[in-house]
């Protein structure tokens, strides 16, 4: 969904992501990132609201940051959880 935010001068992507394992949290923003490149749109940032699950962020920081066999056994807060 678009929605405008005139206050801000900026258009609006929402969407509801209900399988992070299907659809990664990374996927969606580049293929957003890549239709507004498209059309000469800037993206200025992204945004999460609720809650979402630690593996989807861990896959999400893994990519952006080229880690190299990474996994959720190395972040702190799941092996705290164990």
């Amino acid at each position: 969904m678009g929605v405008t935010l005139r206050e801000r001068g900026i258009t609006q992507v929402s969407m509801n992501l209900t399988d992070y394992t299907h659809t990664a949290i990374y996927q969606a923003h580049e293929m957003v990132r890549m239709e507004a490149q498209r059309y000469g749109v800037p993206v200025v940032g992204g945004e999460v609201i609720g809650l979402v699950p630690m593996a989807a962020l861990v896959d999400s920081a893994a990519y952006y940051l080229g880690l190299e066999n990474f996994s959720i056994s190395q972040v702190l807060e799941a092996k705290l959880m164990e």
